[in-house]
């Protein structure tokens, strides 16, 4: 596998975990009762995004790591996986 392929899986990889953690221990404004005048009530009060974009390079970098090992150990390949959908080989 490029290096080129592998940023791109984990660039893609990363976009979806962070939409997966975006919404963990959020409070919106309703929810606290200080509503800023001009603003959504279900605007996140304390929205935490760096805290957030730590915790999914984290998590991303864990399952990542999990798919290059199971593809660099054969574990799994390409037409396992066509296979296993019922695809044509």
């Amino acid at each position: 596998m490029s290096w080129t392929t592998i940023a791109a899986i984990y660039f893609v990889l990363w976009w979806i975990v962070l939409f997966a953690i975006l919404p963990w221990g959020v409070r919106s404004q309703a929810e606290q009762g200080k509503i800023a005048p001009g603003t959504d009530p279900g605007a996140p009060v304390l929205p935490r995004i760096r805290q957030k974009a730590i915790w999914t390079t984290v998590v991303t970098t864990v399952v990542f790591g999990a798919f290059y090992y199971g593809y660099s150990q054969r574990l799994f390949t390409l037409e396992g996986i066509a296979a296993l959908l019922g695809m044509p080989i």
